[in-house]
């Protein structure tokens, strides 16, 4: 249980991974986007997961989580093996190909939000079916949700998603996802139409590229952080979600300035996460090192 009261839920998948990159191996690694959400808000508030492992979920990960004072409470364990997933990153360190996906416990999850999470005010429905994410909302009472999702939810459940859509407060999505959900080709038109499926906010995430934020009066631009090199880009994007939300989390408070500030700490958590596999790199990450990149990056950007 969390000493403190819990101001941020995530929800999402917890995988064993097999990563490739064109630099180096990892196997059997702790993945999934509640695994990297979760860390990375908790840099900045209290967080609680909500997700499923099998039996053979190794003891050093659950260890993990507490390294990071996760609060486990909505952690489930089932018999089965745990959902895992292997791919290979390509030279561009953008694409990759997946070699395979074994859903295992993870194709019956069912999420059960405990009593103590259900009035948290700050909610992320990490990348799950839709109609899990539906169910998740039926059982809080936040006050600002983000949702993610993934180009299979376009393709297969678009109207369970929409539906998603129309109850939260921030849809993040990436360029390719905003173009495939609008059929639109130029963002500024696609994230016009987002919003008019109903969230306040639409966040354009562009890789290395940085992120754009739409809201019905404000467009917020902000670019990556400038890295020399890449290790592994898996959770990139999750770190990016969980860091944002987490920061706007400790703000208690949402509006365009704290937005910004979120985001600009999203993308400095995500730029320390892809310098390892996993959570390596966040599990070593000081304060000091993610003050100080927040320093080097809003000099950067005026």
């Amino acid at each position: 249980m969390a000493e403190h009261p819990l101001k941020l839920i995530v929800v999402g998948s917890i995988g064993i991974d097999t990563v490739a990159t064109p630099y180096d191996r990892a196997e059997n690694i702790l993945g999934g986007s509640a695994s990297y959400a979760c860390a990375a808000a908790s840099l900045f508030s209290p967080t609680g997961m909500v997700g499923v492992v099998g039996e053979d979920f190794p003891t050093e990960h659950e260890d993990l989580y507490r390294h990071f004072a996760i609060d486990l409470s909505g952690l489930q364990k089932k018999p089965g093996e745990t959902f895992r997933w292997s791919g290979v990153y390509r030279d561009n360190m953008d694409e990759r190909d997946t070699l395979s996906t074994e859903l295992n416990v993870f194709a019956d999850f069912n999420p059960e939000i405990p009593p103590t999470y259900r009035e948290a005010p700050f909610l992320f429905l990490a990348n799950i079916h839709p109609a899990l994410q539906l169910l998740v909302l039926d059982q809080m009472q936040s006050s600002f949700v983000l949702l993610d999702t993934m180009d299979l939810w376009i393709n297969t459940e678009l109207e369970l998603l929409t539906q998603v859509i129309r109850r939260v407060d921030l849809l993040a999505v990436n360029e390719s996802e905003a173009k495939q959900l609008t059929g639109e080709r130029f963002l500024p038109v696609a994230a016009r139409k987002l919003l008019d499926l109903g969230p306040d906010y639409v966040l354009i995430k562009k890789g290395e590229h940085g992120c754009m934020l739409f809201s019905n009066d404000r467009t917020i631009l902000l670019p990556a952080y400038p890295l020399a090199s890449v290790i592994d880009p898996t959770g990139a994007g999750d770190a990016f979600a969980g860091g944002m939300i987490g920061a706007l989390a400790s703000t208690d408070r949402v509006d365009t300035a704290t937005l910004r500030e979120a985001m600009v700490a999203g993308s400095i958590v995500a730029s320390f996460a892809v310098e390892a596999f996993s959570l390596d790199r966040l599990q070593t990450l000081s304060r000091s090192e993610l003050n100080e990149r927040i320093r080097l990056y809003r000099a950067m950007i005026g």
